[in-house]
């Protein structure tokens, strides 16, 4: 019993601490400020622990993958280009362009299922459609977000709804209801980034 009590203690501050980590990599997502990717490797990190507890096995891999992620995102935003920038110039926020869409929705295709046989053949899951779809989506989603595309706000959105649904179905009330504020988040930040897009300087 006190070894359940423990278990469920611990989970439950795996949950807070991501929590509070979580509002900052938002806000300064929403800002567009390159120090999300510190949050970015902070957050990952707690939660690669606080899914393993969960059962959560997608999310725990993915967590893992994040971490990468983040430092892939900060190399980009500090040192990457876009076709038609100059050399000195800061990593413009841009549309999603056309071309890429039909790779990318194949990527994800391909990812969704990947983890989905991953899950159902390798793991006790028990939401493995919904746990390889938002993670799959992921991937789509911080791809575009270290690109500064503007459309990866939309694909947030989604992750979000159906993200905050499984953490409540799985039992992590403060990840659901953070990442029901990143939905709320995700809709003005799109409003923001386009603003700012529009601000930018044209070439």
């Amino acid at each position: 019993m006190n070894e359940i009590l423990n278990s469920n203690d611990f989970l439950l501050a795996l949950d807070i601490t991501a929590t509070i980590v979580g509002l900052v990599y938002i806000w300064l997502e929403y800002r567009a400020s390159i120090y999300l990717w510190i949050a970015g490797i902070i957050m990952p990190a707690i939660d690669i622990f606080l899914y393993y507890e969960a059962g959560l096995y997608a999310d725990f891999g993915m967590a893992i993958y994040y971490t990468l992620a983040a430092l892939y995102g900060y190399a980009v935003w500090k040192w990457g280009k876009k076709r038609g920038t100059a050399a000195d110039e800061q990593l413009p926020i841009t549309r999603f362009p056309m071309r890429k869409v039909l790779p990318v929705a194949l990527l994800f295709a391909v990812a969704w299922a990947a983890i989905y046989e991953i899950l159902i053949h390798f793991t006790n899951s028990d939401v493995p459609i919904t746990d390889s779809f938002a993670n799959a989506l992921s991937f789509v989603g911080l791809w575009a977000l270290a690109r500064k595309y503007l459309e990866q706000w939309m694909v947030w959105i989604v992750v979000d709804v159906v993200l905050s649904a499984l953490y409540i179905y799985k039992g992590i009330p403060f990840k659901a209801s953070l990442y029901a504020l990143y939905v709320v988040i995700a809709v003005a930040g799109y409003f923001k980034w386009k603003k700012m897009m529009t601000a930018q300087p044209s070439e």
